[in-house]
């Protein structure tokens, strides 16, 4: 089977350095005849500053994958370095100091703390850091701007519309500016307009701060914003096609 580091035209490659790098990363669930195997050999890079979108089938390992590449997930087999850094050598302390400051994880469940109003819940990831308080309250306001929630700042998620809820998940992710970023569904609760706002703001911020984005969606509306599109289905990246996104965009621009 092809891989993705094979040009070829079903394998679009990227450019530029690489931030993520996974050859032959396995994961399986459970064991003997109940056993699930939802990695079967995956290669894929990605590159500073590129939005990369995963396709595919509900149940065909794109949350997973990302949870490996994220260190939510320990992988069963394989390589994948992550800025230059394996999880599999770090314990489980080093792995949280890592993802603190490099990581940024928007999940489609949200994980937002219900007692916290949502200025404390974007804060949060700051304050790990060490920020002090009023400071990181005042970086998230910032940030829940951004996103159409700087009169929100003061309410607990409870009061908040699912959408609403989902821009201050993203929020959180992106307050601390991480390195690499991983989304689950980023607009799967929003409807189109907002989905586009957070999907611009998303690719501002990956070519402001030369962030790696993964986004995993089933939202064909938000395909454009992608500088390639990686489809799984059972396991396995089957293809890998260029986006629209503007870091193809400008690299392919004559005048640039």
């Amino acid at each position: 089977m092809l891989t993705a580091s094979q040009p070829s035209p079903s394998f679009v490659t990227g450019s530029g350095p690489v931030a993520v790098s996974c050859k032959g990363v396995t994961k399986t669930y459970g064991k003997g005849d109940s056993a699930v195997r939802a990695l079967r050999g995956v290669d894929i890079d990605v590159h500073k500053g590129e939005l990369l979108m995963l396709v595919g089938p509900s149940g065909c390992g794109k949350t997973t994958l990302i949870s490996v590449v994220a260190g939510v997930l320990d992988r069963d087999g394989g390589e994948c370095s992550v800025l230059g850094q394996d999880f599999a050598k770090m314990n489980s302390g080093q792995k949280a100091a890592f993802r603190a400051v490099n990581v940024g994880f928007v999940f489609q469940a949200f994980n937002l703390i219900p007692t916290l109003t949502i200025a404390e819940n974007v804060a949060v990831p700051l304050l790990i850091q060490g920020v002090g308080r009023k400071e990181a309250i005042k970086r998230a306001r910032d940030v829940l701007g951004l996103v159409g929630l700087g009169n929100r700042t003061n309410d607990e998620p409870r009061r908040l519309s699912g959408g609403q809820q989902q821009r201050v998940a993203i929020s959180r992710a992106i307050v601390h500016k991480p390195k690499l970023l991983v989304c689950d569904e980023p607009t799967s609760a929003l409807d189109h307009v907002t989905g586009q706002k957070v999907m611009e703001l998303l690719r501002s911020v990956a070519a402001g701060e030369d962030l790696s984005l993964v986004v995993v969606t089933h939202d064909q509306r938000i395909f454009e914003f992608a500088d390639r599109i990686a489809e799984m289905d059972d396991g396995h990246i089957v293809r890998i096609t260029q986006g629209q996104g503007l870091r193809t965009s400008a690299s392919h621009d004559p005048a640039k």
